[in-house]
C-alpha cells in the first residue's frame, strides 16, 4: 500500500510502480507528496513489464532503440536518425531519465529550437561566417527533430518503460506541421502548355534524358524510381511498367510506400521507351558493351544516371524553353498528377498510380486541382433511364413545367362560404 510519511522534516512517498519496484519520492510539503501520490496511483495500478530497465536514460535507450531500428528502416533514413539524435537531442536530454521526461520540457525544448540559429558555417578559406549571416533553425528541420523524439518515446512506450508517449500531438499545437492549403500552394506544376515546351525543347537539345523526362512527366513516377527502372520491369505491349525498387544516393532500395506497384503508360510513352530499347542494343554493339545496360535510363558509358546531373540537364532545359527555373524533376510527377486529376480522372486511379498510401493523401496533396462543380452532374440526376425529365415522370409536361408560374391576387368583395350545410346536417 502506498502511503506518506513525515521524516526529518520532509514528507516521504512510499509506493510501488507498475512492475511492482518499491520507490520513494521526498517532497517538501505535505501537499506535494498527496499531489504526486495522486498522479502516480492511475500508473501502479496499470501492471506492466518493462523490457529495460525502468531507470533507462535517454541517451542508453537511444543506443538501443537506433539498434532495433537499424535493420528495418532504409540506410538513409537510419543516418538522418542517427544525426537529429547526435546534434540536437542528445545534448538536451542524454542524463535524463525516460520516465521523467515530460510533455512541458519536451515543449520547451522544441519551442527554444525555433530560435536557435544555427552553427556558424565554414567558409572555403577555413573562416566563420559572420554572426548576421546564421539563420535559425526551419520549421522542417524542428518538425523531423520532433519526429525522431516521438518515434523514440514511441518505441519505449512499447517496451512499457512509459505509459503514455509525452511527444504525442504537439506538432499541431507548435504549428510544426505545415497546413493542407498551404502545401498545395507550395507545390509547383506545369500547366499543359509549358508541359509541351519542356519535352519539345528536351527531345531537341538533351536527346539522351529526353526518354527520362517523358517517363516522369507521363507516369507520375518519383525520379529515384525513374533512375533505378530496369528492363525487366518495363512491359512495352501491356504498355505498363513495373515498380519494385528505387535508387538513391548510388544505392537500391524498396520504394517509398514499401512495395512495388504496376503504372500504366501512354500509347506515346510507350513508343518511346520500344524505341529506346532498340537504341541501347545498338548502342551496345557499336561500343562493345558485351551485354545491354540493366538500366533503362543509363548514361554514354553505361551506368545508372545521378540525381543531380539529372537536375543539372532540367535546368538547362528550361532555359531553352524559356520556362521558369523553380521546376524539378519532381515537379514533373506534381504536373501529372494535377493534369490527370483537371481532366476528369478518378482520384482513385491517381492515388494508385502516384503510389500513395492512402486516397487522402492524394487529395490534401492536389485537392486544389480538384473539379469543383458541375451543373451538368446534377442535370443527369434528374434524368430516368428513358431520358425524360423527372417532372415528366411527375405527370406534368416538361413544357408546362418550364413556364413561369403566375402568382394569382386574392379576390376582394367575395362574401366567404358560409357553414350552414354543416349546421343542418348537424345532429344537435
Amino acid at each position: 500500500m502506498a502511503c506518506i510519511r513525515k521524516r526529518r522534516g520532509q514528507w516521504v512517498v512510499d509506493y510501488r510502480d507498475g512492475s511492482g519496484v518499491r520507490r520513494w519520492k521526498t517532497c517538501q510539503t505535505k501537499r506535494q507528496a498527496e499531489d504526486f501520490l495522486d498522479a502516480e496511483r492511475p500508473k501502479t495500478r496499470q501492471w506492466r513489464q518493462a523490457a529495460v530497465d525502468a531507470n533507462i536514460t535517454i541517451g542508453q535507450y537511444a543506443v538501443r532503440w537506433l539498434t532495433v531500428i537499424q535493420p528495418t528502416i532504409k540506410p538513409r533514413t537510419y543516418i538522418r536518425y542517427e544525426e537529429l539524435w547526435r546534434v540536437h537531442l542528445k545534448p538536451a536530454f542524454e542524463h535524463v531519465k525516460v520516465r521523467e521526461l515530460h510533455r512541458g520540457r519536451i515543449k520547451a525544448f522544441l519551442t527554444a529550437k525555433l530560435t536557435e540559429l544555427k552553427p556558424p558555417r565554414i567558409k572555403q578559406d577555413g573562416t566563420a561566417a559572420r554572426q548576421s549571416d546564421r539563420q535559425p533553425f526551419s520549421r522542417n528541420t524542428v518538425r523531423n527533430i520532433h519526429a525522431t523524439l516521438r518515434a523514440m518515446l514511441k518505441a519505449a512506450l512499447d517496451d512499457g518503460v512509459v505509459l503514455s508517449n509525452p511527444a504525442e500531438k504537439l506538432g499541431h499545437q507548435l504549428r510544426l506541421v505545415t497546413p493542407k492549403a498551404t502545401r498545395q500552394e507550395e507545390i509547383k506544376a506545369m500547366t499543359r502548355e509549358q508541359r509541351r515546351a519542356f519535352l519539345e525543347a528536351a527531345a531537341r537539345h538533351e536527346p539522351r534524358y529526353y526518354p527520362l523526362f517523358f517517363t516522369l512527366a507521363g507516369t507520375g513516377m518519383r525520379l529515384g524510381e525513374a533512375i533505378g527502372l530496369q528492363w525487366p520491369g518495363v512491359d512495352v505491349l501491356s504498355r505498363e511498367i513495373r515498380i519494385t525498387q528505387t535508387r538513391s544516393a548510388g544505392e537500391d532500395e524498396t520504394p517509398k510506400s514499401g512495395h512495388g506497384r504496376t503504372v500504366d503508360l501512354s500509347t506515346a510513352l510507350a513508343e518511346t521507351l520500344a524505341r529506346l530499347e532498340i537504341t541501347r542494343k545498338a548502342e551496345t554493339l557499336q561500343k562493345g558493351w558485351g551485354e545491354v545496360p540493366r538500366w533503362v535510363f543509363c548514361t554514354a558509358g553505361g551506368t545508372a544516371m545521378d540525381e543531380s546531373k539529372v537536375r543539372k540537364v532540367m535546368r538547362r532545359v528550361l532555359k531553352k524553353a524559356a520556362l521558369p527555373l523553380h521546376f524539378t524533376p519532381h515537379c514533373l510527377r506534381h504536373t501529372y498528377a494535377s493534369l490527370m486529376l483537371q481532366q476528369g480522372e478518378p482520384i482513385t486511379y491517381v492515388q494508385r498510380q502516384l503510389g500513395h498510401a492512402s486516397i487522402q493523401l492524394t487529395g490534401d496533396t492536389y485537392g486544389k486541382w480538384l473539379p469543383m462543380g458541375n451543373k451538368a452532374a446534377v442535370d443527369r440526376l434528374d434524368e430516368c433511364e428513358s431520358g425524360s425529365k423527372m417532372v415528366a415522370v411527375a405527370g406534368i409536361p416538361r413544357e408546362k413545367a418550364l413556364q413561369p408560374i403566375v402568382m394569382l391576387e386574392p379576390a376582394i368583395g367575395i362574401e366567404p362560404t358560409t357553414c350552414g350545410l354543416r349546421n343542418r346536417c348537424s345532429t344537435n
